[in-house]
């Protein structure tokens, strides 16, 4: 894996270069990506910038008395654009990849690199080994909780979050492949013709009222989804459970004894 700055660029993120901002951070960084809007492929002008990824704790942060500062947070303004960066410790965060969590394996697998090493790219191998099939539960509960967002607030943008989780789980309970980009899985998976355009529209105010969608509509969509989801669950050739938790307790222990997260 590498960074591709004019890949950045194109996802409108703006500010490519993040060397100085990790250089300030107190743990060697195993990876930054981006996620958020910028992944999902429909920023507004005004979108916050999600940086996500892994920081490795010394061993004595983990073995001694203090608590370990498992996840660390970050916010700052760059040019009137809030960025966040939050990393959590290797170990904290191959154990959620272990669960059914579809968020950390969109974080490992964003192509969206503002930062990568080596150790970067072989826990990426390993992102295969533990998808499952009850990774559609992640889908189907984020979908949930966002479409009862837009049903209290009428954003766009909580609709169009609904719409991506569930055509996401849908693409890797079929193919096994997570893909969080949006206008991607237009190409992919039958959607509601509605979403080009509400894409569209998202691009104009990170926070706009969705006036150009019928609310009964909407709900038949999203509901139509859900039963996809379900049927490409039962249907899923993808394991019950993962398998990479072997390889994956290694590199922990590998790096935590001393290898050296270098790019």
């Amino acid at each position: 894996m590498h960074t591709d700055t004019a890949l950045l660029a194109r996802a409108g993120l703006p500010v490519t270069d993040l060397a100085p901002v990790l250089a300030e951070e107190p743990c060697p960084t195993l990876f930054a990506t981006v996620s958020g809007a910028h992944l999902y492929g429909f920023p507004s002008r005004d979108s916050d910038v999600d940086l996500r990824g892994v920081h490795v704790l010394p061993a004595e942060d983990l073995v001694g008395l203090r608590e370990p500062e498992e996840t660390r947070s970050r916010i700052w303004d760059h040019d009137g654009v809030e960025m966040d960066l939050v990393t959590h410790d290797l170990r904290k965060f191959v154990r959620l990849m272990l669960k059914p969590n579809g968020y950390v394996l969109e974080q490992l697998l964003s192509p969206l690199v503002v930062h990568t090493t080596a150790l970067h790219a072989e826990l990426a191998a390993l992102a295969p080994a533990v998808v499952t099939r009850n990774h559609a539960h992640h889908y189907r509960g984020f979908a949930g909780t966002q479409w009862r967002l837009f049903e209290r607030t009428g954003e766009l943008k909580p609709l169009l979050y609904t719409f991506r989780a569930l055509l996401t789980g849908i693409h890797l309970m079929r193919t096994g492949t997570l893909v969080a980009h949006l206008p991607t899985l237009l190409g992919e998976v039958t959607a509601p013709a509605c979403l080009p355009e509400l894409i569209d529209a998202k691009t104009e105010a990170e926070h706009g009222a969705a006036h150009m969608v019928d609310g009964p509509s909407a709900a038949r969509d999203v509901e139509s989804l859900h039963a996809v989801l379900d049927e490409a669950q039962a249907a899923s050739r993808l394991a019950e459970r993962p398998s990479g938790f072997d390889a994956l307790h290694d590199l922990v222990v590998r790096v935590r004894l001393g290898e050296r997260v270098t790019s």
